[in-house]
Parts: C-alpha cells; structure tokens; sequence
C-alpha cells in the first residue's frame, strides 16, 4: 500500500463516523482531546477502525500521539512508506505550548486514568501559563511502555521527564494517585536539594498514614468485584466497565496502578515540606471523610486550605472552571 491510498478525507470521514458528527466538524488541526472532545475509548475505537482499514499494526495507532487528523494522516502514511522509525515516548503532553511562560502547572491523573482527565482545562488558566499534563506508561500513546507498579520507579520516571521544564516557577497539582506521584516527587526534590515546587495541591487523596490500611485491596479483587467497585466510586464511563472486550484492556491498567497504590508504604514522621499545600475533595467521596483531607495540615509548613465540591471521588470532572481558577489564585498566593 502506498501513501496515495491513504487519503486524509476518508480519514476524516471515518473518524466523523465515531464520534457520530458531521466530517466537516473534523478540520485538519481540531485537537482531539480539546476541541473534539475524543476521550481513551474513543480513541481506541479510532485507532481499530484505522487499524482495520489500513492494515496498520495494532495498538501503533494509539502509541503514535497523533493529537490532530493531520498529524494523524502523516503518521498512517509514513508508518506504511516505512518513513517512520520508533515513536518518541514523552509523558508530558503540552496542549498549548508557550515559548516562554510565566509558570508550568504539572497536572498527575488517577488511577485507570490518562492526561485526558484535564482535557479542557488549559482554556479556564492564563495564556502565560504552560500547562503539562502527565502520563504514566502503559496508556495513551505511552501504551507499548510496559505498566509502573511501584511508587518509587514511577516517580523516578517522571522525574527524569519533567526535569528540563523545571527552569521557571512551577506547581505540582495530583487527583487520587496523582496527588501521591505529586506528593513523592515533591519531597524528593526537597530532599535532593532540587528545585521544588511553589506549591502543591492534592486532590480525592488522605494525607499518609503509617498505620496498616484498610482490608479492601483493590488490585487483589476479581473481575467482576472490581468492576463493582469502580463503579462505586464514579468517573469511569460504563462502556468500560459493562463491555467485556473493553475492560480485558483496561483491566490491567486499573491492576497495576492500585498494586501501586496498595503496597506503597508510607513515610513514618515526615518533615514537613516547606511548600504550600491546598487540599481538594469531593463532599461524597465515599473513599475519604474530611479528617483524613485536614490531616494534610501536617506535611507541610504552610498549609493552605481545604476545599470540597459536590461530587464523588471524581468531583473534578464536573468543577473544572472553579478548580482552574482555586488553583491559580493559590499559586499566586504562593509566589507572593
């Protein structure tokens, strides 16, 4: 097959076909996740349908990051003239880059989850702010890196990654997992003398605590109990949960991430970290009550508050606007 048989309108077409719109809606530069709103099931269904057609390999068309139809075109035409050579992995996904800007927020997602967690967000913060959105291998176009099941490793990961973007003023923002990746990088900047963030806010997570956790062990359950469980809890999409195909290829990501979360052990006394802390929650969160999100109080030196919205464990989803904008206060507050 060669390039000419790949042509970007019956691309457009086939992904206007998904997403059950009209093909013009799909402009050659529209960001799949921004603007045409395309989430990871999506975008697996996209990716197997191109797959199919072209006689792609599977899972290359997820792995290749392609974050618009033409870069998408580009990518299925040079993978079959064999112009393309391993894809670049990064975990840090910039929807709106800034050539020079006033500050980066790192953005951590939960567990099971991607980057696509802060879709839409970059549009509620300053245009001189960099947002980066963080994600762990396994997923997204980070799908052939072999899954992280340690806290350790994980946070060695994205320290090596983001260690570059760290030549301005940053803040660390995490929901659930996310807010202990952002923790634990935190004090380990800390501890390595290294630049560390100008504030740090956790989201959905309890602050540590080095008793013994609770008995329900997540990564240990069946199937069908952690399916249960997760929807319980909220914020995973029921195709995922309810079609049998899709959650086999999702199951192990959810496995990995609370193997993580299950056999991390807590600091026993920590130092309090001399950066400022926000605290954020759900006010049905039926993982956390308020005590554990006040305990936060005692990591750090400056603790700057804790804020509940309506909504479960993933309250976030429907309060991006009022986050972005708690979020931005408090970091201005910080830089003061």
């Amino acid at each position: 097959m060669t390039s000419t048989t790949v042509n970007i309108e019956d691309l457009r077409v086939l992904i206007a076909g998904v997403l059950e719109v009209e093909p013009e809606e799909v402009t050659d530069k529209a960001h799949f996740t921004a603007e045409l709103d395309i989430d990871s099931l999506l975008m697996l269904e996209i990716s197997t349908r191109v797959e199919t057609a072209y006689d792609v390999p599977e899972n290359t068309v997820v792995v290749s990051g392609a974050r618009t139809l033409a870069e998408l075109h580009a990518f299925v035409v040079s993978k079959l003239t064999g112009e393309i050579g391993e894809t670049s992995a990064s975990p840090v996904i910039r929807p709106r880059p800034v050539i020079d800007p006033a500050v980066r927020l790192f953005l951590f997602h939960h567990a099971g989850g991607s980057h696509l967690l802060y879709r839409g967000w970059v549009e509620h913060f300053p245009k001189n702010w960099e947002l980066c959105l963080l994600e762990a291998p396994g997923r997204g176009h980070l799908q052939a890196l072999p899954l992280i099941d340690d806290c350790d490793r994980l946070v060695d990961y994205v320290h090596t990654a983001i260690a570059p973007l760290l030549d301005r003023p940053f803040g660390f923002f995490g929901h659930s997992l996310g807010a202990l990746i952002a923790y634990q990088l935190t004090r380990r900047l800390h501890d390595e003398g290294s630049p560390r963030p100008a504030w740090l806010g956790v989201s959905a997570f309890g602050a540590p605590q080095a008793e013994a956790k609770a008995a329900a062990r997540p990564h240990l359950m069946s199937d069908e109990e952690l399916r249960g469980w997760l929807r319980s809890l909220g914020g995973s999409q029921p195709q995922l949960l309810d079609n049998d195909d899709v959650w086999h290829q999702f199951a192990p990501v959810f496995r990995s991430d609370f193997k993580l979360l299950d056999t991390w052990a807590p600091p026993l006394a920590p130092e309090p970290l001399p950066v400022p802390i926000s605290v954020f929650g759900g006010r049905h969160d039926m993982l956390l009550n308020e005590g554990r999100l006040l305990a936060w109080r005692a990591f750090t030196t400056h603790f700057c508050g804790l804020e509940r919205y309506e909504g479960d464990h993933f309250y976030v989803l429907d309060h991006r606007q009022p986050l972005a904008a708690a979020i931005t206060a408090s970091m201005r507050s910080a830089a003061a």
